[in-house]
């Protein structure tokens, strides 16, 4: 089945062009500058030349603090951007992957957030997310919306190579301890999506909607720099001897981020056969990956 990638140059999507490349799937991917997809021209273009009979999308603005400070370019992005390639997969019958996040929701609820719970995210970044989903589910019925949380990989920055950077650099760390959330292996995701792509081509009917996918255990962000330290001294020497919990209150940003902001991923296993890999082993790899390789200075 031939699928078009929006977004392959991001960190998931090098990981979606890796493994479909490695399982010699018929995939194309695009990303700036060879296609904008707030330019719904380009997109029909792509589309007619591609001619695919998948699309997944996981181009995104995904700059948290920097979407408080451009707030139209992020709504053009992750609002305007998926409703043009819905309307353009639905004027030819495409089936459409959309990620989204878990920043749609505020982070009050206090335990893991189902598919169901009402939407409320407290910053434009979350905001656009959340329009962006309503913008496919209204331009096309044949969609999977799946959410994720704390996304890392080998590729691109992230929170991961941040913190091994850092742990070659400082004696001290200090992370947030107050927030809590679910950690999620760029590898694992794109596994999960190619997944649920061969699923939608085996059946007759798919269960359209919108799922949840993150790694398995809630943790908080020092927690989760603890266990990236702590595994970085198996292959370099580290000169952090201190990673130093500290309070949200005590780490302004330009936009508040919710508090606990976990997913319960019972929904795609029971409608997909997916089961989520623990956080631990998934970021064992990742870890291993980067530091084995000239990938491990980390910002890249």
């Amino acid at each position: 089945m031939k699928t078009l990638i929006f977004g392959a140059a991001g960190q998931l999507g090098y990981e979606l062009m890796r493994r479909g490349e490695a399982l010699n799937l018929a995939i194309q991917g695009v990303d700036l500058p060879q296609i904008d997809i707030t330019e719904m021209a380009q997109i029909i273009k792509i589309v007619a030349d591609c001619r695919p009979l998948l699309v997944i999308n996981a181009a995104a603005y995904t700059n948290v603090d920097g979407a408080e400070s451009e707030p139209e370019l992020a709504m053009a992005i992750n609002r305007d951007g998926p409703a043009n390639i819905a309307r353009v997969c639905a004027e030819n019958k495409i089936p459409l992957i959309h990620i989204s996040t878990d920043y749609v929701f505020d982070g009050k609820k206090g335990s893991s957030y189902c598919e169901t719970d009402p939407v409320s995210p407290i910053g434009v970044y979350g905001r656009s997310k959340a329009e962006g989903e309503s913008a496919v589910r209204s331009e096309l019925n044949e969609h999977i919306i799946l959410r994720t949380a704390w996304l890392y990989g080998s590729h691109g920055h992230n929170f991961v190579k941040t913190i091994l950077k850092l742990a070659c650099e400082k004696e001290e760390i200090r992370v947030v301890s107050d927030q809590y959330g679910s950690p999620t292996s760029a590898a694992d995701l794109a596994e999960t999506i190619l997944s649920i792509s061969n699923i939608i081509r085996q059946r007759t009917a798919t269960d359209w909607g919108t799922y949840h996918y993150c790694g398995r255990g809630i943790i908080s962000w020092y927690e989760f720099a603890l266990a990236i330290v702590d595994m970085c001294r198996y292959k370099r020497d580290v000169k952090t001897e201190r990673v130093e919990p500290i309070k949200t209150a005590d780490y302004p940003t330009k936009v508040k981020r919710p508090p606990y902001s976990a997913l319960d991923c019972s929904l795609i296993n029971k409608h997909f056969g997916i089961s989520t890999k623990t956080w631990q082993n998934s970021l064992a790899i990742t870890v291993h990956e980067l530091l084995s390789s000239s990938a491990a200075k980390p910002e890249d």
